[in-house]
């Protein structure tokens, strides 16, 4: 057999290769599947660790927000800046941030990213002010934006073609297991300490695990891929050699070589942010960034905002609150809301994971959308009739739009933006991906709680319903299937 001539004469192969190998044992057992190291479940861990991270520091500050206001004695704009900081701080590191690791290394940006969190989450815990406040969240912002192209890259660049689906996502389902344990931890902490001050102890839960992250990813290899791309033969082959550490050791000895025998270079013109917008890469970087920004619209507005849209919707409005015992029993039932909401965005990355490598990316961006505006149809029918129908109605739209948004376009953007760029720019393009899509989050958190205030949830609906059929169409137009393609081919594509 050819894998068996393999196991006893050992050829060069390229990085992805490497990985992708199925293990032959001595007495010839040749293995069904590629089996993961501890160093490549390490590297999943730590980079799962980040997702939770985002969805816990951001979905918090929905349940968060009433009290901040209180304390600070914030209007509806203070409120937007509020919301918006962290966000206008991922667009920020995303862009200036992720692209580094393009320049020094996926690894090097890994720690850096989480050292960035831990100094300014420590500091958010202690903000005096407002004017402080809004600064420390948009530094936590500046690390989970560099998160988003380098978890990506560090996993997808470390895995079997064929898991990589599985493995990104399963990563990126952590965005949403934090988003409902950031909301859970605001009702534990309201329900414990009601007082306005109850918000510094929700952030602050995050330090000590934050640290203990910190500290794991000083231990992972740095990304063969990325060190071949620069033309660091010896170190990709040793780094292969520590990321593929098994009992008894499979392969034993490792050679590089690119895909086609060529030398190792730069793809697609360049390695600047303008090669992005060559005739290359412009398809790729079209379906990577708008299709993200649309879908950002409605997650990151009907995140942040569900405890204050319900709360609106089942009479429980803030604007009534006669004491800060008041604006504590609100925030919990709206919490309380937010929370049972928030487990479709759970259940929807389940089936994002078992799904997107057998029905494939781009059909599943596609039916996301559209099942995203028919969640939000559904919400805005609440307008017209009223009591518990009414409640029915916005419980039943905003569920759907979580399951959908998470299946879909919420999993999928973010799988495909680390996966259609080539190597030497892959940081900058899943950068710029997410940067451009932060720019829709910034502007929804920051319009929303002008907008609801001006024009009322119905009209909000409508828009994002329109902003989600946008985003299925650019889908479907742009398109790039990369299920189950080695990243090699991708190269070469």
């Amino acid at each position: 057999m050819t894998d068996a001539t393999v196991s006893q004469t050992p050829s060069a192969k390229t990085v992805q290769g490497w990985i992708d190998e199925r293990p032959i044992w001595p007495d010839g057992t040749s293995l069904p599947s590629v089996p993961m190291t501890s160093m490549q479940w390490l590297i999943w861990g730590l980079a799962a660790a980040g997702k939770f991270f985002e969805g816990f520091v951001v979905f918090m500050t929905g349940v968060a927000l009433p009290l901040l206001s209180a304390e600070f004695h914030i209007g509806a704009a203070e409120h937007g800046i509020i919301s918006a900081a962290s966000l206008f701080g991922i667009l920020i590191g995303a862009v200036a941030l992720g692209g580094l690791s393009d320049r020094f290394g996926r690894k090097p940006m890994f720690i850096i990213e989480m050292v960035i969190f831990v100094v300014f989450l420590a500091a958010l815990c202690v903000a005096p002010n407002y004017y402080l406040l809004v600064i420390f969240l948009f530094g936590l912002g500046l690390s989970l934006g560099c998160d988003y192209p380098t978890a990506h890259m560090i996993i997808s660049e470390s895995i079997p073609s064929l898991m990589r689906g599985k493995l990104v996502l399963g990563a990126f389902a952590f965005q949403a297991v934090g988003a409902l344990a950031g909301t859970a931890v605001g009702y534990g902490v309201l329900a414990t300490l009601p007082e306005l001050s109850a918000w510094r102890w929700m952030y602050a839960s995050a330090l000590i695990p934050a640290i203990l992250v910190l500290i794991g990813r000083f231990y992972i290899v740095e990304s063969a891929n990325w060190l071949f791309a620069r033309g660091e033969a010896q170190r990709a082959e040793a780094a292969v050699k520590r990321l593929l550490v098994r009992t008894p050791q499979y392969p034993t000895d490792i050679k590089l070589i690119t895909r086609d025998g060529a030398s190792v270079s730069g793809h697609g013109g360049g390695t600047s942010y303008a090669a992005l917008f060559n005739k290359t890469n412009l398809r790729a970087t079209i379906l990577a960034s708008v299709p993200w920004f649309l879908q950002d619209l409605g997650t990151y507005g009907i995140g942040i905002f569900t405890p204050t849209i319900l709360a609106a919707a089942v009479g429980a409005n803030a604007d009534h609150a006669r004491s800060v015992a008041d604006i504590i029993a609100n925030d919990i039932t709206a919490a309380k809301g937010a929370a049972l909401i928030t487990t479709l965005l759970i259940v929807g990355i389940i089936f994002a994971v078992l799904l997107a490598d057998v029905v494939g990316r781009i059909r599943l961006q596609v039916l996301g959308f559209v099942g995203c505006a028919a969640g939000l149809l559904l919400a805005s029918f609440s307008s017209m009739v009223s009591g518990g129908a009414s409640t029915l109605l916005i419980f039943a739209g905003f569920m759907l739009f979580n399951f959908m948004t998470n299946l879909g376009p919420n999993a999928q953007t973010y799988l495909l933006a680390g996966e259609v760029f080539p190597t030497a720019i892959r940081g900058k393009g899943a950068g710029f991906a997410a940067a451009f899509a932060k720019v829709g989050a910034v502007l929804t958190a920051f319009l929303f709680p002008i907008l609801l205030t001006s024009i009322g949830t119905t009209a909000l609906l409508y828009g994002l319903i329109v902003t989600s059929i946008l985003g299925a169409i650019v889908t479907w137009l742009f398109k790039i299937e990369t299920t189950g393609i080695n990243l090699d081919e991708l190269e070469q594509q």
